[in-house]
């Protein structure tokens, strides 16, 4: 008989975790589960009912203490890092994100190594689409490898993107990062925040569900996962069946409940750029090592109906100017909402995700409003070497080509061919110079750690930076300077 494998999960109690969590449950046969979950009262309610299951262990504990961290990583043969400060509760708890989301995955990988076996131990890092930032069409297909782009104040984005890079230059045999589209799960109405109008409504999603991805997480976990899927970077999406533009995906979801978007919002309330969110040209990849995917988001929509709140429910026999006043109107004009930035005249914010008050003054009305059909046919962005090549063959040449695209040099004098996970020496347009592997350049996407995210300096960036002009031109003019968002980084310790 094989030996039992021991997951260890964190983020348990969370939409995609707790899916997780309950996909390995079905597995127990071959896996044990170990799971640190925080001691409040919500998450106790949720998880306590498990604690005398067979084959569970719960560590009740949290991220930032390396002693109970190390708990859970001692006898793991994998680390499922799902735990985490997530939007919308990390925009107004900026600290604790940054706390949380870098002391988590610190105290993880110091775990990993502590061990007798960190060889031998898989870590799975659940990152977010987040990190390439504001997508929107004509730049809406998107691949990992493209450029990190923080939107402007996503200080969520700015810790992950962090704890990715921490993680890609560990040193760990075994690791990977899945970068976490957006979530679609049973309760996703409960709870109305300002972020659903920091999208812009001609923005797009691939969207996943909770459920699918808990199946992913218990997938990744099985023997038949082979040795090439380790050490690389890969996209969360649906698939197909789970593109959508916003505005499609909300009068759908809405008109489930019915409900009409155009009636029960202004079309001002959403922002037009600022946000994130692409379709993807490789998810498929991810697709093809772990099969998870299900359904399509037409299905989700039609459970959604069945499981909205009963004030979502009883919408439909309630005049919409009813709810667009009592219910949308003062979710947008909360503290976070794009109408609070605009009768307070926030211009840091106005300017960010509108670009200008004259610009949000010429929004036009819903009557006005032509809703956009983005190209279906993917797109991929300059990576600036020879992706045709074999991962195994490239070499030093390709390494300078590429700096040379992203306005900077490859310092380095030597690189065996197809080693991707030693540091080579780099210099930035700007003069700073720094160490990175090939694995975080070019296939993440990442580049000089002084410049991106920090300051948001992104039209300079783009002058000097041809691999990042592409995701920057097409959506904002030239010569728009984010030179005061500097001061937006003065709590986030890097």
């Amino acid at each position: 008989m094989k030996r039992k494998k021991t997951i260890f999960l964190t983020g348990a109690s969370g939409n995609m975790g707790h899916e997780g969590f309950k996909q390995l449950l079905h597995r127990r046969d071959k896996f044990n589960i170990v799971a640190l979950v925080l001691p409040t009262e919500k998450d106790k309610q949720i998880m306590s009912i498990y604690e005398n299951e067979q084959g569970v262990k719960i560590i009740w504990g949290d991220l930032t203490n390396y002693d109970d961290v190390i708990k859970g990583v001692q006898e793991a043969d994998y680390v499922l890092h799902v735990g985490g400060m997530v939007s919308p509760a990390a925009d107004y708890l900026p600290k604790l994100t940054t706390q949380v989301n870098l002391g988590a995955v610190r105290n993880i990988i110091k775990a990993i190594k502590n061990q007798p076996n960190p060889d031998e131990i898989k870590l799975v890092y659940i990152g977010t689409v987040a990190e390439t930032g504001d997508r929107n069409p004509p730049i809406h297909w998107g691949r990992t490898g493209d450029p990190i782009k923080i939107s402007i104040y996503d200080n969520y984005a700015i810790t992950k993107t962090i704890a990715e890079r921490e993680i890609i230059e560990s040193g760990l045999k075994y690791w990977v990062s899945l970068r976490q589209t957006g979530v679609l799960y049973s309760g996703m109405l409960n709870n109305l925040d300002p972020i659903m109008f920091h999208e812009p409504i001609n923005g797009v999603f691939e969207w996943v569900t909770a459920r699918d991805s808990g199946r992913l997480l218990a997938n990744v976990c099985e023997e038949e996962v082979p040795e090439d899927f380790w050490r690389r970077i890969y996209n969360i999406g649906g698939g197909e069946k789970y593109r959508t533009t916003n505005y499609e995906f909300m009068q759908k979801s809405f008109g489930a409940l019915g409900m009409d978007v155009q009636k029960v919002t202004d079309l001002n309330w959403f922002a037009t750029r600022n946000f994130h969110g692409q379709w993807y040209a490789d998810s498929d990849i991810l697709e093809d090592y772990l099969q998870f995917r299900n359904g399509s988001a037409d299905e989700f929509i039609a459970e959604l109906k069945e499981n909205a709140p009963f004030k979502m429910r009883i919408a439909k026999y309630v005049p919409s100017i009813i709810i667009k006043r009592f219910i949308m109107e003062p979710v947008a004009n909360k503290e976070l909402g794009t109408m609070y930035w605009i009768k307070n005249n926030v211009t840091d914010r106005i300017t960010s995700f509108f670009g200008s008050k004259e610009k949000w003054e010429e929004i036009p009305n819903w009557e006005e409003y032509e809703e956009m059909k983005p190209s279906k046919k993917a797109v991929h962005l300059n990576h600036g070497y020879d992706e045709t090549k074999p991962k195994s063959e490239l070499d030093l040449g390709d390494m300078k080509q590429a700096a040379v695209f992203r306005g900077g040099e490859c310092l380095s004098e030597s690189m065996q061919k197809g080693d991707l996970a030693t540091k080579l020496n780099w210099r930035c347009a700007f003069g700073h110079k720094f160490e990175a592997s090939p694995t975080l350049v070019l296939l993440g996407g990442h580049w000089c750690p002084d410049c991106l995210p920090a300051p948001w300096n992104y039209d300079e960036e783009a002058k000097r930076n041809p691999f990042f002009a592409q995701v920057w031109y097409p959506l904002h003019e030239k010569d728009e300077s984010n030179s005061y968002e500097e001061s937006i980084l003065k709590d986030v310790k890097r």
